[in-house]
């Protein structure tokens, strides 16, 4: 195995596992390549809402043994709750060694106030009409289905993917629209706060922007996806770089590892009674 790269932070939000569009064997191979310092789970990790029983495969099952690895190994882990695995908002404050739960959190790095969140809070459709935008996720998860399917002809026909909700994002005005809205009142919001930094996922769309308000300026940062971008963010060396995972042609075939210890709820107590 290659020599895992050194990091000071990574963000990676919108994995989604549960759903049939995550790309949870490229997340693994993203995983084991890097070793992070602090690794912050922005959101949307767990897709709770549209969690079934009958659809979990072993490469999402392998995500969260990666993700208990690198607790194990000394990774401070912070996990940040979204609208997705907004079950677990209950949880926040959690704390077991170095393994968080919270809503938010603030950090001062490199003498910058830093805050990530996941952003729901201030996405008017999450506030305002809850149905909606469940409705909206199922609706997303259709078209990634639909969209793998067409892309599968697409690339026998050796033609180039298309990308079917980007194409929608980018024609629709109010999608546009909502996106700019989104980042300029998180922009806002996190300058009131005094904060340099503000950090993101809710939105699929991953960047690093300075914005302005009130003649200040902010850092925005967007972790993106796993289920279309492929994207996490980075911090090493002082300065912020967006992560593009490389997808390739090729089916990623993931290793068998039999020696993997079981996961907390995989393990069954063996009790034993003597006779009398």
């Amino acid at each position: 195995m290659s020599e895992k790269r050194p990091l000071d932070i990574v963000v990676i939000s919108d994995v989604h596992l549960g759903i049939y569009g995550c790309h949870a064997k490229e997340l693994v191979q993203y995983l084991d390549s890097i070793d992070p310092k602090i690794l912050v789970l922005n959101g949307d990790i767990i897709d709770i809402w549209q969690f079934s029983k009958r659809y979990f495969p072993k490469a999402h099952t392998k995500v969260i043994r990666r993700i208990l690895k690198m607790i194990g190994k000394g990774t401070d882990v912070y996990y940040l709750t979204g609208n997705h695995d907004e079950a677990l908002r209950k949880y926040a404050g959690f704390e077991l060694g170095n393994f968080t739960i919270d809503n938010k959190l603030i950090l001062d790095v490199d003498g910058k106030r830093h805050w990530f969140f996941h952003g729901d809070v201030y996405d008017v459709t999450m506030k305002n009409s809850k149905w909606l935008a469940k409705l909206g996720g199922k609706g997303y998860d259709i078209l990634i289905i639909l969209n793998r399917l067409v892309n599968n002809i697409l690339e026998s026909m050796g033609r180039e993917k298309l990308s079917f909700s980007k194409k929608v994002k980018h024609s629709v005005k109010q999608a546009v629209k909502f996106i700019s809205d989104f980042e300029q009142i998180v922009a806002e919001i996190a300058i009131d706060k005094k904060f340099d930094v503000v950090c993101c996922g809710h939105i699929h769309q991953p960047i690093i922007k300075e914005m302005q308000h009130n003649g200040k300026t902010i850092t925005y940062l967007n972790s993106g996806d796993w289920v279309e971008s492929l994207t996490s963010l980075e911090y090493s060396g002082g300065q912020w770089q967006l992560y593009q995972h490389p997808v390739t042609k090729t089916k990623v075939v993931l290793p068998d590892e039999e020696d993997e210890a079981p996961l907390p709820w995989e393990v069954s107590k063996v009790i034993s009674f003597p006779a009398q």
